[in-house]
């Protein structure tokens, strides 16, 4: 399949986190927001368990216990999945690298926050490549290196992406400075790690997907009025990810000093 797709793209090039819409755009995929916001609220019932966990009022171990490994799995690939097909339809779209570079910034930012946020919580297992943090460097990849291949090949390099680690590792990449590309022996002590591998497989193929006429068709339906709350939720998703910690352990810790628990 070649990388061109004689169905066009029918929407603006969104914020492949936030979706935060420009103010002269043309009409968006609804579906594709509402996906987001199901991740969305997937993670945030993930980390209110977490929390309850932290404050133990629950006893699970959400480090080996398959139950809550392969969700954290499961949650991190849709979202990447997302981020993938949102930035097929900006580049679909004409997406400038202006516009491209400010989201960039944003998320990296994020990240930065994420980072600084999780050594104050957890100085020796505080957070230095996590979900957005794989994000901010993978969209680049994906942008200005994958996107010119054909969907055979995004596919193929995809599968690649999530077998290489499970095959290759070497001693060398354990370190903080390099645990980024996910060639490690050991997992490290960190709170969120999302390498380039595997996790840069989930978002070739979104956005190989998201350049088939049949994804672009199921897209463009109209969002059933019952999911638009999702759909609202997915066009913030940014926004939405970096508060809902902060509130959820505000909600705990005020809950605590209260005496609830």
């Amino acid at each position: 399949m070649n990388a061109q797709v004689s169905h066009p793209l029918t929407t603006p090039d969104p914020d492949p986190v936030s979706g935060a819409e420009p103010a002269s755009a043309t009409p968006r995929y609804a579906r594709l927001d509402a996906l987001r916001g199901v991740a969305m609220v997937w993670m945030t019932v993930f980390h209110f368990c977490f929390d309850l966990a932290f404050f133990r009022l629950i006893h699970q171990d959400f480090y080996r216990d398959p139950v809550w490994t392969w969700q954290r799995s499961a949650i991190v690939s849709l979202f990447l999945l997302c981020a993938g097909m949102g930035q097929a339809v900006a580049l679909a779209q004409g997406q400038t690298a202006e516009r491209f570079w400010r989201r960039w910034g944003q998320i990296m930012v994020c990240a930065l926050l994420v980072s600084v946020g999780s050594w104050w919580m957890f100085p020796r297992s505080f957070i230095s490549f996590g979900v957005l943090h794989g994000m901010a460097l993978m969209l680049i990849m994906v942008r200005f290196g994958f996107s010119r291949l054909s969907n055979r090949w995004l596919v193929l390099l995809g599968l690649v992406a999530v077998l290489l680690p499970l095959w290759a590792a070497h001693p060398f990449f354990d370190a903080r400075t390099t645990n980024w590309v996910g060639l490690v022996t050991r997992k490290p002590l960190t709170e969120d790690y999302v390498p380039v591998l595997p996790w840069l497989g989930p978002m070739l193929w979104g956005f190989a997907l998201m350049r088939t006429r049949a994804v672009q068709t199921l897209l463009q339906r109209p969002l059933p009025g019952v999911l638009r709350p999702l759909g609202v939720l997915g066009q913030w998703s940014l926004s939405y990810y970096m508060l809902h910690q902060p509130v959820l352990i505000g909600a705990l810790m005020g809950a605590k000093a209260l005496g609830w628990f």
